[in-house]
Parts: C-alpha cells; sequence; structure tokens
C-alpha cells in the first residue's frame, strides 16, 4: 500500500473534468452530515441541489466544486441502493466528486485500457459508468468514472486503448445519471474485486477501514489541493 500511494503522489496531476478550467476557479464542498449551513436548507429533489451547489459556486467566485472523499451524508437515504431493511445502510463516500451544472468533457486520468462499463439504471446509483485500468511500475489499480451521458457507453470496447488526458465521455444530466445535480464521481480502486462496470462509491461504516485502504484519496492523483 504504501507504494502505490508513492507512485500516486509521484505522478503528474490529471484533470478528469473541462480541463481548461484552472485549479484556481474549483471551490470545496462539503455535503456531510456536520455542515449545519446545508441543513439549513430544504434539499428533496435533485433541483433543490443543483440550484445550492450553482449557489455556492456564484459566491465562491468558482467553476467546479469538489469535495466528499470519506464524507458522511445524508444524501443517499432517499434510495434502497444505500438504505433498506436487508443491510447496512451505506452512507460514507468514498470518492471524490466534481460538480459543474453542465454536460463537461471528461478525459481519462491516467494512460490506461478500458476494463468495463455498464449503465447502471437504479435511482441514486452512478448511471452510466466507465472503469478504466492502469499499471504503473508493475502496480495495476483502476479508475471510476459515473454520472456520465448515455451515448458515452456505445462504441466502447473492453481491452480498448486510453491516453491520459484523452476525452471518453461526458457529463451525465439528471434523471439519467443517477438523478443526481451534475456531477462527476471519480474513484481510484486498487482490488477491482472481480465487479465489472460497477463499484461501491458509498460504503457502511463497519466496512469503511477495508474501503478506505482499498480505494485511496483520489486527488492523490488529482492534486487539485
Amino acid at each position: 500500500m504504501t507504494k502505490i500511494l508513492e507512485i500516486f503522489r509521484s505522478i503528474e496531476a490529471a484533470k478528469v473534468i473541462a480541463p481548461e478550467i484552472d485549479y484556481a476557479e474549483y471551490v470545496p464542498l462539503n455535503l456531510s452530515v456536520s455542515n449545519t449551513e446545508f441543513q439549513q436548507h430544504k434539499l428533496e429533489t435533485t433541483s433543490d441541489y443543483e440550484v445550492l451547489i450553482q449557489n455556492h459556486l456564484d459566491k465562491n467566485h468558482g467553476k467546479i466544486a469538489f469535495g466528499g472523499y470519506i464524507e458522511k451524508r445524508n444524501l443517499y437515504k432517499r434510495s434502497t441502493v444505500f438504505k433498506n431493511d436487508t443491510s447496512e445502510e451505506r452512507n460514507i463516500h468514498i470518492g471524490l466528486d466534481l460538480w459543474i451544472n453542465e454536460s463537461a468533457p471528461i478525459h481519462a486520468a491516467l494512460d490506461g485500457t478500458i476494463h468495463s462499463f455498464q449503465n447502471n439504471t437504479a435511482l441514486g446509483d452512478y448511471g452510466p459508468t466507465i472503469i478504466l485500468e492502469h499499471e504503473v511500475e508493475e502496480i495495476k489499480f483502476h479508475t471510476l468514472y459515473g454520472h456520465l451521458s448515455e451515448p458515452n457507453l456505445k462504441n466502447k470496447k473492453v481491452g480498448d486503448i486510453v491516453k491520459k488526458g484523452e476525452q471518453i465521455a461526458t457529463l451525465g444530466l439528471p434523471p439519467i445519471n443517477g438523478d443526481y445535480a451534475p456531477h462527476l464521481h471519480f474513484q481510484i480502486i486498487i482490488d477491482m474485486e472481480e465487479k465489472k462496470g460497477d463499484y461501491p462509491g458509498v460504503c457502511s461504516e463497519k466496512r469503511l477501514p477495508f474501503y478506505e485502504s482499498n480505494c485511496p484519496d483520489p486527488n492523490l492523483l488529482l492534486k487539485i489541493i
């Protein structure tokens, strides 16, 4: 694990969304249960979140809002994918979200190949998703790009080669993106556990130690701050 983290830190920063937007125009966004400011807002619909995020960007003179790694959130309670009667509630986010209220271009973080892709259609899920496989210094790992637009899955094949910075998709809009305010869910995954086209992006408190190890902070690659 230490070697993997060292590799990530040594890699030149990658931009995975709208690369023409400078990191100086990114603003942090905290959607955790501890953010009392946002708890004062009515957040019941996707439109409520779109307005909230746009107001946050305007107030802070930003173009992209980012955050969410290891963040405990309430926004998943609406979906049985995360909260049901047969399994532990999953409410801790283990990827990095990049919020922008438009269908922005999505780019590969590193050279690699297409590992898998599919449309995860349940309410609150990823919607269209692409997973890339990478190998650096004989270490294999993956990057997941969730909440894309549906046409992005056409004409793609497992094993297709992609280059760092190559556009692989565009951001999806609600409801096709899982019915969220538009954002990219970007995640590093070391071991895919034989999953294809999907991998948990939210976990339970009990499973957090495993996922925190298997899904390191995506900002190690992006280097936003």
